[in-house]
């Protein structure tokens, strides 16, 4: 049990433990002190818990890494305001043109760490990661999901005349020559891991913006997995839930923000 239980020494009876988790967290009167209680081992490990105690009183062992706090970890907007956030937001794009060099593994590191740290329902975390780096191991990966895709009539009325047009401009169509792709994989296959995974990819891919990378959804790869399990192979994953993006040093860049149609709000119009 990785929640061992409260140092009382430390604990000043705030109750914002039991504030936060009222399941656990209990109040015995007849001692006056805050105590820990799962006797059905249903503690889902979110660690909520630890972050809330202000005097770090929460008694705990193999949770992984260590806590981290830092200025202004109660003030986030004191981090970076709306103005700052909108833009770097609505400035985000998908690349799809790379420069040839390779992406430090310091830097893919930074980027998977992010990654790990995405919230998914009920402090799952079922996901695992790969990162593919060897250019014969995309290219060959790259031609198995155009055969795959153009074999499905559907797939091939929709993708042909693209993915035609693009063989002409890159050696790797599908990950538009990008020199790193980034799989995150998972055994389960309910609709909420879908979910997970997007926001897990959508953590990446705003990560990397942030240390100059560019990044870009893929989806073709996910859709020739449903079809073709042998892909999963050759991208070194396996699993029944993924997410993919193509990350690295992009050879384009963009002056303006493209207008967005903007959308009636129930309720605010």
């Amino acid at each position: 049990m990785p929640i061992l239980g409260i140092d009382q020494e430390k604990c000043i009876k705030c109750k914002l433990c039991i504030k936060e988790c009222i399941r656990r967290f209990v109040e015995d009167e007849e001692r006056d002190i805050i105590i820990f209680k799962d006797p059905t081992g249903t503690c889902i490990l979110c660690g909520h818990c630890i972050a809330v105690c202000p005097t770090d009183a929460i008694l705990y062992e193999n949770f992984g890494d260590e806590p981290y706090t830092f200025n202004s970890i109660e003030k986030l907007e004191n981090i970076i305001s709306y103005d700052a956030a909108y833009k770097f937001l609505r400035a985000h794009r998908s690349i799809r043109h790379y420069k040839k060099d390779k992406v430090p593994e310091e830097l893919l590191r930074k980027v998977v760490k992010v990654m790990q740290y995405a919230p998914t329902g009920g402090n799952i975390r079922a996901e695992k990661y790969a990162i593919l780096s060897d250019p014969e191991k995309i290219h060959t990966l790259s031609e198995g999901i155009m055969e795959e895709l153009l074999k499905h009539s559907t797939f091939r009325v929709r993708y042909e005349e693209s993915l035609s047009i693009r063989k002409k401009l890159y050696k790797d169509p599908v990950f538009f020559d990008a020199p790193h792709v980034i799989f995150v994989h998972s055994s389960s296959d309910t609709f909420i891991e879908g979910i997970h995974i997007g926001i897990i990819v959508t953590y990446g891919r705003l990560a990397a913006e942030s240390l100059g990378l560019g990044t870009c959804w893929n989806g073709w790869s996910l859709m020739a997995f449903q079809t073709n399990k042998k892909l999963l192979k050759l991208a070194g994953i396996r699993g029944k839930g993924w997410g993919a993006t193509t990350i690295g040093y992009p050879d384009i860049s963009y002056k303006r923000c493209p207008p967005r149609r903007q959308k009636k709000i129930k309720g605010l119009d």
